[in-house]
């Protein structure tokens, strides 16, 4: 009898699970803060500061919040090998994707069914992430890949590239279901620099290349931005 085969990501003690027990959260009353009265019907009440192990803190999440949560934000360690105060950045890498595993897996079942997650993470550990991430939301659950630039200035001292930017992977949990919030930037009409329309009546502005585009690519000109 042959066995079924997926395509996924293996590493040494990947079948090693961490037996976690139902938890509980308990308030620290003279931390806590509620303002004296609502003053408005949609006031939020029930936010949380939690402070401890996040794996124990997330299972402790669970029964109450499970299939609830509509966004998730998440900036684990990168991995680097830098050394922080409160935690290890420097992890074997093994080890490194069984923690972020674990985790993973409870967050997905935290997530509505409109949900989405948003792990930002560096070139050491962002694709292996996204591939562990394919296997346990979803192939086709995958949103993009949103690149940030985290400095405005080459690193003069990088070995190979300077590398300015981070990435922020974004998993639904139902690509079908998650949709995202766009704003209106016709909303007060186009920003002033718009200053040119298309055959459709689409604003749009040109943008010229800067000296680094010209010197690598040869090319002197505009490029188009369209709103």
């Amino acid at each position: 009898m042959s066995k079924k085969q997926k395509l996924e990501l293996t590493w040494i003690g990947k079948e090693n699970r961490a037996k976690l027990e139902p938890r509980i959260l308990l308030e620290e009353p003279e931390r806590s803060y509620h303002a004296a009265q609502r003053v408005t019907d949609s006031d939020i009440y029930d936010n949380l500061l939690i402070q401890g192990d996040n794996l124990l803190a997330l299972k402790a999440l669970e029964s109450d919040y499970a299939g609830k949560v509509k966004c998730i934000y998440i900036d684990p360690p990168y991995n680097t090998g830098s050394a922080f105060e409160h935690y290890d950045d420097g992890i074997e890498h093994s080890l490194w994707l069984s923690l972020i595993r674990e985790r993973l897996e409870v967050l997905k079942r935290l997530l509505a069914d409109d949900g989405s997650i948003w792990i930002n993470l560096d070139d050491n550990e962002a694709h292996y992430c996204k591939v562990l991430c394919d296997e346990i939301f979803g192939r086709t659950n995958f949103v993009a890949n949103v690149i940030w630039e985290k400095a405005d200035s080459p690193r003069m001292d990088a070995q190979f590239f300077s590398t300015r930017h981070d990435h922020i992977l974004v998993f639904a949990k139902d690509s079908k279901t998650f949709r995202v919030n766009k704003l209106d930037g016709n909303a007060d009409g186009p920003a002033d620099h718009y200053d040119k329309v298309d055959e459709n009546g689409r604003p749009y502005y040109l943008k010229p290349y800067g000296q680094w585009e010209e010197k690598m690519l040869g090319l002197i000109g505009p490029r188009c931005i369209m709103s």
